[in-house]
């Protein structure tokens, strides 16, 4: 609660501190068009990206694997298009850096290598023999 907080009242004048500098230099509407470029273009690149990873999870499906990966790209295809309509060239530069499948693969791997140490501890896994019961005894 509190990060989203801060996260919602930082990010914001941050944005506006930088749009100001770069305004000063390269102008207000070219600070305005430049803004809005950038969010057209990376858009256009999630909804390219967007589609090849879900031909990719619908390949992994296809030879029985989990599409992990796949699910946790789209994700950040989300969180990429999110940052690309947020006026401002931090969060743009955060969205291109997600719309990049090489960047976005060493951020997945950053955040699964992470949490998945817990789930391939091989300590949790119980063994079970199945018995056959005869009611009749």
């Amino acid at each position: 609660m509190q990060f989203t907080l801060l996260f919602l009242i930082f990010v914001p004048l941050i944005e506006i501190y930088f749009m100001i500098k770069i305004g000063a230099f390269i102008g207000a509407f070219n600070t305005i068009m430049a803004t809005l470029l950038t969010a057209g273009i990376g858009l256009y690149f999630v909804k390219q990206q967007g589609l090849a990873t879900v031909y990719s999870a619908l390949n992994s499906i296809g030879r029985n694997n989990s599409p992990i990966f796949e699910i946790l790209g789209a994700f950040c295809l989300v969180i990429a298009a999110i940052c690309l309509i947020i006026p401002g060239f931090i969060t743009d530069v955060l969205g291109a850096l997600l719309v990049i499948p090489i960047t976005r693969k060493i951020f997945l791997r950053f955040f699964v290598k992470k949490n998945s140490n817990n789930q391939n501890d091989k300590s949790k896994v119980i063994d079970i023999n199945p018995e056959d019961i005869d009611e009749r005894k």
